[in-house]
């Protein structure tokens, strides 16, 4: 009766299933998915200032568009939404070409791992801001109406701010272009815009597959508890939604923290040179991917009645997976600098199918989301596939760039001069005026 009474004066709260549940969060998922295989290709072609614009406009009017479009069709039309705001996701290789175009070589950690903190400190103003505003009078609509809003005025400062390089930029002293443009002029090929894409040398490297790997594992950890986060203090812990939404900020919150913490320290190690960008690439994905597991295997032994110890653990599962910033998510530009818009678009086609796929893997392991038993299951699955994800990327990933970066006509410019074939003979001739000596020679001549 309660129940009733609370769906009449609140017309915007929805009984969905579990299942229906599962669909609207894998459904941002398959655009995701979809839209990282023309992205690569849009940004070379129309520049990254443009795709990000773009996206991010229309997937802010899709948000403000979202509580009309549940009200008339339901979680049907609510699916719909989120399919095409995952199409507008073409934007995030950009971000990996955008950085690849700005950032000096001996920079990129450091400046790419600075710029990715933006999406964890996203995370956290999304996870508490979105509970906040859902326990209020504005409801869940709410949060749509802030998020299309934050949107539109990202959109109006990037249009008068943002530029596809240095070279174009407006607002930038000539000291600081002309160090962002020399060093990309002698690490990088000339004319990047104008070579082919080396597909043939991508889809046969070895480390490309390494990273891949990597990738989709830390996709699937993440995913499992960015999406069911909520659901399981929810249902295992019985948090209300104000305490929900305190409880599943705090471990982005961390993992906003240490995104700073694990820059300082990598910054430290490559300018002392007391550790190699492959090395320290290694070692950062494997706390990223390792630690989390272990702590997702500790979870699943965790009994009842131990809500504390379990918060902490969630939290720090969380936040130490940050160090994948700076392990994995910056490896595109090792590998290829001039390609890393079309090397980002590859590995985020197959790691948003991880993402799309764990939702519903979830949905189908956990039938009640009170049951522990069934959540168990959930992170020992998580923590198999981050344990076997990290292997494959120590034994084969690489910070090194590979050949395949540079246009075939680098490519032969960087080949030494081959000197023409010359036949070697052996003689033996006669030596003293007698004749009874013998001499051997070497004659070698072109052919």
């Amino acid at each position: 009766m309660e129940h009733d009474r609370t769906m009449a004066t609140r017309p915007w709260l929805y009984d969905w299933t579990e299942t229906q549940k599962s669909y609207i969060q894998s459904s941002y998922y398959w655009g995701c998915a979809l839209a990282q295989f023309p992205a690569g290709y849009l940004c070379k072609r129309f520049g990254s200032k443009a795709v990000l614009f773009w996206g991010t406009l229309v997937s802010s009017l899709l948000s403000a568009l979202t509580t009309h479009a549940v009200a008339v069709a339901g979680w049907k039309a609510y699916c719909v939404v989120r399919l095409l705001q995952g199409l507008c996701q073409v934007t995030w290789p950009c971000i990996h070409q955008h950085l690849a175009n700005w950032c000096p070589t001996a920079e990129r950690t450091r400046l790419g791992a600075f710029a990715y903190t933006g999406f964890d400190c996203g995370n956290v103003l999304a996870m508490y801001g979105a509970g906040m505003v859902a326990s209020s009078s504005l409801g869940w609509p709410g949060i749509s109406y802030s998020a299309a809003g934050l949107g539109l005025v990202w959109c109006v400062l990037w249009l008068l701010l943002g530029a596809n390089t240095a070279g174009e930029a407006r607002f930038i002293g000539k000291a600081e272009k002309s160090l962002i443009v020399g060093d990309l002029r002698r690490s990088e090929s000339k004319e990047p815009k104008k070579m082919e894409i080396p597909w043939r040398g991508i889809f046969t490297s070895v480390p490309v597959y390494a990273l891949l790997c990597a990738r989709c594992a830390d996709s699937w950890g993440l995913t499992t508890m960015q999406t069911q986060l909520p659901s399981y203090l929810s249902g295992v812990l019985g948090l209300d939604m104000r305490s929900n939404a305190v409880y599943s900020a705090l471990p982005f919150l961390l993992m906003w923290v240490m995104c700073y913490v694990y820059l300082v320290i990598a910054d430290v190690l490559l300018h002392k040179k007391w550790m190699s960008l492959t090395a320290l690439r290694k070692t950062y994905t494997s706390i990223a991917l390792w630690a989390p597991a272990s702590i997702m295997l500790a979870l699943v032994f965790v009994g009842e009645g131990q809500q504390t110890l379990v918060l902490v653990l969630v939290t720090l599962s969380v936040g130490v997976s940050s160090a994948a910033t700076i392990g994995s998510e910056l490896n595109t530009i090792d590998l290829s600098p001039n390609h890393a818009g079309i090397l980002a678009g590859l590995m985020s086609s197959l790691t948003n199918l991880m993402a799309l796929l764990t939702p519903l893997v979830v949905g189908v392991l956990v039938t009640d989301s009170r049951e522990r038993n069934q959540w168990q299951v959930v992170f020992g699955l998580a923590a198999g596939v981050l344990f076997a994800g990290n292997v494959i990327f120590l034994i084969w990933g690489t910070a090194v760039t590979q050949p395949w970066n540079e246009s075939k006509e680098s490519q032969r410019e960087l080949e030494p001069e081959e000197k023409p074939f010359q036949h070697t003979k052996l003689e033996i001739a006669p030596e003293g005026s007698d004749g009874n000596g013998v001499s051997l020679r070497l004659n070698c001549t072109s052919p």
